[in-house]
């Protein structure tokens, strides 16, 4: 829930003061005194002039009394109209500095359910942050999305901070013969008109704005296992089985260490562009045409994409200063892999990567590494390492397991780091000992001894 004195409170948590309305790490105002609990977009695409249009209707609850709110649009995106359903009318509405500002013509009452139908469009285009241009992208044959942490914005009206989930229905209509790849399940796929493909899918768990994400390209589905499937230019098919061959024994093996994976399947996007990194959205994780040469270099990081469904997908931040929690989960799942997949033990592993960490700048406070180094390799190392000291603090058996239970209780909902760390303190022999390490480890610069 998202009451004014709910958000000030974490807010005050995160930066000392309430005067804050503002994410510290994307630059960007909340929107407060709402929740949305489900997005139902309704949208075509024309791949070749990229113009993308439709209709998002916004199913919100009211968690004060309202007159007015924002939502986040931004990039090309314009909106043309806003209706209200079950709630006052719509006085006025205008776009600025990537805020749809909305005014009622009365006041909208606490706890009242209603909707926003809002019909928009444009050329869609990456939003520029501090780490680039992110969001929709347009490729030399379709589109990707690509939205972490605050890109959702580049194609439909949301509310974009990482603590807020909801459900959604995403309708694309594009042109044949572009196959379209979105979140969740394909409930349908019918021809619309001579030339263009309908496609529904429904996410049912709830996701954060961020994951949403729409693939455009022609491609082809390569089954991967029983529950993990690809989809690749055709040319690209051997090298996709072959990178890719371990995809469902990788998925059995995290599900063994984490539990259940938590959504229905599992999809891998191979764009015919090249990427510098892949990137994952909630169910699936897309890559360049450079990261399946046959060579397996990118395998740790075919690990990493994966281990996200569980660690930023399924169990969400509330606040982007914790992603440690994300990429050092993520990070370490790289190791634990090898261990399984190569003999490599997960300690040779830290060790090494502890060694290269030492020989860098000692300037990162991991607990709230800040906007430049949120997504710095210094961050997801370190992340990795503090997982590992953890673990052997513990002891194989009871980490485990209670890593798996964290991860059981906060299934499709978002966390602080907090809830990780009581369930540590509750299992340990000497609850003192594990505060001290992750004091170490999250909240000074020099980088602590070795786990032994």
């Amino acid at each position: 829930m998202k009451l004014l004195s709910t958000a000030l409170s974490h807010i005050t948590a995160a930066h000392g003061t309430a005067a804050h309305t503002r994410d510290s790490y994307t630059g960007v105002d909340f929107n407060v005194g709402f929740e949305v609990t489900h997005y139902d977009l309704d949208l075509t695409y024309r791949v070749e002039p990229n113009m993308l249009q439709g209709t998002a209707v916004l199913h919100i609850r009211a968690l004060e009394e309202l007159d007015k709110l924002t939502l986040d649009l931004g990039g090309a995106m314009v909106a043309r109209r806003v209706t209200a359903k079950n709630a006052p009318r719509v006085a006025r509405h205008r776009l600025s500095a990537g805020k749809l500002r909305l005014s009622f013509a009365d006041t909208i009452t606490e706890d009242q359910e209603f909707e926003l139908h809002i019909r928009y469009g444009g050329s869609p285009r990456p939003l520029r942050t501090p780490w680039g241009e992110i969001g929709w992208e347009e490729t030399d044959s379709g589109s990707l999305v690509a939205s972490q942490p605050n890109g959702a914005p580049s194609w439909f009206p949301c509310d974009d901070t990482p603590g807020e989930k909801a459900t959604f229905d995403i309708r694309i209509t594009a042109d044949d013969p572009f196959i379209v790849i979105s979140n969740g399940t394909l409930v349908s796929r019918r021809r619309s008109g001579g030339s263009m493909t309908r496609w529904h899918y429904r996410v049912t768990h709830p996701m954060a704005t961020y994951l949403a994400t729409v693939q455009v390209g022609e491609y082809m589905e390569i089954t991967l296992g029983r529950s993990v499937r690809a989809w690749a230019p055709a040319r690209l098919k051997q090298l996709v089985l072959d990178e890719f061959a371990q995809q469902q024994e990788m998925l059995d093996f995290f599900s063994g260490l984490f539990g259940e994976y938590p959504f229905p399947d599992y999809q891998v996007v191979i764009t015919d562009d090249e990427l510098e990194i892949p990137l994952e959205a909630q169910g699936l994780s897309i890559f360049g045409s450079n990261h399946v040469k046959g060579d397996h270099v990118f395998e740790r990081l075919i690990a990493h994409e994966l281990s996200h469904q569980w660690f930023g997908n399924s169990v969400g931040l509330r606040e982007w200063k914790d992603i440690w929690l994300n990429e050092g989960f993520a990070c370490y799942s790289e190791w634990l892999w090898r261990e399984h997949a190569h003999g490599r033990p997960a300690h040779d592993s830290a060790r090494s990567h502890y060694q290269v960490l030492a020989r860098k700048r000692q300037d990162i406070v991991l607990s709230d590494p800040g906007t430049r180094d949120m997504f710095d390799d210094r961050v997801y190392k370190r992340g990795a390492l503090t997982v590992h000291a953890l673990r052997r603090l513990l002891g194989d058996e009871i980490f485990f397991l209670t890593v798996r239970e964290y991860l059981s209780a906060a299934q499709h909902s978002t966390v602080t780091p907090e809830d990780l760390i009581s369930r540590l303190r509750a299992v340990a022999v000497d609850p003192a000992a594990v505060d001290a390490l992750l004091d170490e480890w999250l909240n000074h610069e020099a980088l602590p001894k070795f786990p032994a």
